[in-house]
């Protein structure tokens, strides 16, 4: 199942994003969307859970969660 997740901080990396949900289950992939010329992230990025149930999980659990002092967007892709 493929996520979408807005309103990161400009700094984090794709391995926190991973870290931010793995304990909801297996991550296939996190994907942080940057601008192609300057490279600065655009606050948003996709992650691909093995399980559409590990995706629902985490939806239920970070949607509106404050992280990084950010409520973050949680939804499917």
């Amino acid at each position: 199942m493929k996520l979408y997740v807005g309103n990161l901080i400009y700094n984090m990396t794709e391995a926190e994003l991973s870290d931010l949900f793995t304990p909801y289950g297996k991550v296939l992939n996190a994907q942080i969307i940057t601008d192609q010329y300057t490279r600065q992230s655009k606050n948003m990025g996709y992650v691909e859970m093995s399980a559409r149930e590990h995706g629902k999980r985490a939806i239920a659990a970070l949607n509106d969660k404050y992280v990084n002092k950010k409520h973050l967007v949680v939804r499917e892709a």
